[in-house]
């Protein structure tokens, strides 16, 4: 697991994920100001709020950008993973798997429905978390088990659907579901911190394609023919 995120992290410098990973931040931050504007236009147009508080809200912005993207940046990931992952795929399959056939793109309409039902899901459990804010330290826990298992859940079988079909993902998923696990857990560290949470679906695309093409060459599993 770490030499899978150790070259995933190296992958990340390599010229041909540049472009990829402009897009990726982009759309990134793009949607995760939309999602903070949108609250904020929700409380404003719902509440009477006096100036002072209005003014405050507008100040605290960007610090509730920042705040709230370690609790916002898994649902987001989810979704931006649904239109880049055969990108990113693809470039660690040609740079460190050349001699293996490479993976199928997932059809469209099933990468954008795995990826907005998976958003929703993601949505509910951390807003769990923040409810569960009152209880020190339970909450950060929560955090962490709750995402560490749907992110390594998520990315893993959005990876395995490239090489098998989706019964057999999941259910190689759930053979190594403790493995996957503790990978999920890494990408939810990463996913916490500021700033660096923004490169968590590059990441965690690219490290999902190692972890799987190094498991399914110690179980030496049946990969899709060239």
């Amino acid at each position: 697991m770490i030499n899978a995120a150790l070259e995933a992290f190296r992958d990340l410098l390599t010229p041909p994920f540049r472009t990829v990973a402009l897009k990726v931040l982009g759309l990134t931050i793009l949607l995760l100001v939309l999602m903070i504007v949108g609250l904020e236009w929700v409380f404003g147009y719902f509440v009477e709020w006096p100036s002072w508080i209005e003014d405050s809200i507008q100040v605290l912005g960007g610090l509730a950008l920042v705040v709230g993207s370690m609790f916002l940046i898994p649902a987001v990931s989810s979704l931006i993973v649904g239109l880049y992952l055969d990108d990113i795929a693809a470039e660690v399959e040609k740079q460190h798997y050349p001699e293996q056939p490479p993976g199928d793109e997932l059809p469209v309409g099933i990468s954008i429905w795995l990826a907005i039902k998976f958003f929703f899901v993601v949505i509910g459990v951390n807003i769990l978390v923040l409810l569960l804010l009152i209880v020190p330290g339970v909450n950060l826990i929560a955090f962490f088990v709750g995402n560490g298992y749907l992110l390594g859940r998520e990315f893993f079988e959005m990876v395995a659907m490239r090489y098998m079909p989706i019964a057999e993902a999941r259910a190689f998923r759930k053979q190594n579901s403790f493995y996957v696990f503790l990978c999920g857990l890494l990408i939810a560290g990463i996913a916490s911190v500021p700033l660096l949470n923004l490169l968590t679906p590059l990441f965690a695309t690219a490290f999902m394609v190692h972890v799987f093409k190094q498991m399914a060459m110690r179980k030496r599993i049946g990969l899709p023919a060239a």
